[in-house]
């Protein structure tokens, strides 16, 4: 009876499977380890990758904020065809044999190349620092990137592993139940036990069978999301090659509160990202205050220049020009308020962040402890659980009790192994919360 219902189960989830398979082909395998998985995410994940454009984006903006303190080369032809009033340029002869008022029409070839070379120009030497330290704010958005996308991906592969561990704990709830349903079958057979022991362990058979099927559905979930989060497709099937282990992630870091605080103080790259944007925002307000300074630039040009292409002449022109701002309709002194109060922004998070690591350090180091230690209790609980089954069969084949007690053991058994689980996922949680806190996420294997 219990082979049968089995099947019937196990039919059930192959088809369906098989046709979500054949709905949208054959999907890839890959093989990752949490080590594999990690590396991957901080170098390859969808957010790495966008910060990695960002940063060529800044490094873009360097080279235009230099263009201004490089040469400027242009080069023009034209052809002109004309006539002009010369009463207008001030020529206004009557005499006889004057040229009329209106000369021309006539053409004008001209062809030449122009060049402008900045000599001193202070306001454009501050831009480009502060295009460097913008550049360098997006150099560290990346390392926060990376390390989000880090603790994003361990988080689903965990969560991965505690699916597993859930369809390997029902499979083993599924064949106990098996078992007890064939016994029960059998002292049913012997005359031993009236019908409603079959019937309690057939509905716990049923019942087993139904939460393997949610605990496999849950782990194709789980394992979805950590292809997304890896910027794979959801038609990539990973297999995981480690286990939930209390142990699991492992990560080198000091043992003592204050020196977890002090570490993550100078390598929490969220922060090092805000004190980056605090140092541009700084950086952009001095290149504000520079654009005042007078800007000095020499600019030539030559070429020739005719009526005729034939009787063109060369002709050029040498000058040296000085600009000083003096005022712009104060946009000048309203950007450098703007800029100020983005730095004052900066501080303000600057500081908050800090108090925030002390607290993301003590939060993370509770919660490792109360895992583990919650690790030992579910532990112990899980093995008397198997014990108080494994008792109860005994009393039950004996005939001395009926088969409730044996469902009760059993259904203590179940819960017993999801709070292990929990347990050790919660461990090993902590463990990264305790990384991402120091700002050591990618460091995990």
């Amino acid at each position: 009876m219990a082979s049968r219902i089995r099947s019937v189960v196990i039919a059930a989830v192959l088809v369906g499977g098989a046709r979500s398979a054949a709905a949208q082909g054959a999907p890839s395998s890959l093989r990752l380890s949490f080590a594999e998985a990690v590396l991957r995410a901080g170098g390859a994940a969808p957010p790495v990758e966008l910060a990695g454009l960002r940063n060529l984006e800044a490094e873009a903006r360097v080279r235009e904020a230099r263009s201004p303190l490089l040469p400027d080369l242009a080069g023009t032809v034209s052809w002109q065809n004309r006539t002009f009033n010369k009463n207008s340029l001030g020529f206004a002869f009557n005499f006889p044999g004057a040229p009329p008022d209106l000369i021309g029409p006539f053409n004008l070839y001209d062809a030449r190349l122009s060049v402008t070379q900045t000599l001193f120009d202070y306001s454009s030497w501050q831009a480009v620092k502060a295009a460097r330290e913008a550049l360098r704010s997006s150099q560290a958005d990346s390392g926060a990137a990376a390390e989000g996308a880090v603790v994003n991906t361990a988080g689903a592969y965990l969560r991965a592993l505690r699916a597993q561990a859930s369809v390997a704990a029902r499979q083993e709830d599924s064949s106990i139940a098996a078992q007890l349903l064939d016994l029960a079958l059998a002292q049913q057979k012997a005359g031993v036990v009236a019908a409603i022991d079959v019937t309690r362990a057939r509905t716990q058979f049923v019942v087993a069978e139904q939460g393997q099927i949610q605990a496999r559905t849950a782990f194709d979930q789980a394992r979805i999301d950590l292809s997304r989060s890896l910027g794979l497709g959801p038609e990539t099937t990973i297999d995981l090659a480690d286990t939930l282990t209390a142990a699991l992630p492992v990560l080198a870091l000091p043992l003592q509160r204050d020196s977890i605080v002090a570490f993550a103080l100078t390598g929490r790259p969220d922060l090092a990202a805000e004190q980056a944007r605090g140092d541009a925002a700084r950086r952009q307000s001095s290149a504000i205050s520079a654009e005042l300074a007078p800007r000095i630039a020499l600019a030539a040009d030559g070429g020739g220049n005719g009526p005729t292409v034939g009787s063109m002449i060369f002709t050029r022109e040498v000058g040296i020009q000085l600009v000083w701002p003096i005022l712009d309709g104060f946009r000048r002194e309203a950007r450098k308020d703007e800029s100020n109060a983005q730095v004052s922004q900066s501080d303000v998070r600057v500081r908050e962040l800090r108090l925030q690591v002390a607290a993301d350090v003590d939060a993370a180091l509770l919660q490792l402890r109360s895992a583990e230690a919650q690790v030992e209790i579910a532990g112990e609980r899980l093995r008397l659980a198997q014990d108080e089954l494994d008792q109860a069969q005994e009393r039950y084949k004996a005939g001395v009790a009926g088969n409730l007690d044996v469902i009760t053991a059993q259904q203590s058994l179940v819960r017993a192994r999801d709070v292990d689980i929990d347990a050790r996922f919660v461990a090993a949680a902590a463990r990264v919360a305790l990384a991402r806190a120091a700002g050591v996420a990618r460091l995990l294997h």
